[in-house]
């Protein structure tokens, strides 16, 4: 069964190598990085705020904090850069923002 919020393997593996706290690194092994992006993943597709993030992903001021740090460390430029690098295309993002213009107040055709 598909996970809906959650990474594929093959899009794990594409990032897992560029993130801080793995095994063999300096610094302190990250509990579980992929359920920290999942949780980010999930915050940002959802568009809600950290605090009503599910309780599955840990808790929340965790997840925020660590989420500050990466940002200011480089951590996500450098994930994005990547992707974008080796883009695959899965989505196509295009902003389609529909603009109605107002009736003028005046009345048809600017007459008063």
């Amino acid at each position: 069964m598909a996970r809906r919020h959650g990474l594929r393997d093959d899009q794990w593996e594409r990032v897992k190598d560029l993130l801080p706290g793995r095994e063999g690194t300096v610094g302190v092994t990250a509990k579980d990085n992929r359920r920290f992006i999942e949780a980010v993943l999930y915050r940002y597709r959802a568009g809600i705020p950290w605090r009503d993030l599910p309780e599955r992903f840990g808790n929340f001021r965790v997840i925020h904090t660590r989420f500050g740090r990466w940002a200011k460390t480089g951590v996500w430029a450098r994930v994005f850069k990547h992707l974008a690098a080796d883009a695959d295309n899965e989505y196509a993002m295009i902003n389609s923002t529909v603009v109605q213009p107002r009736p003028c107040p005046k009345g048809r055709a600017g007459r008063a």
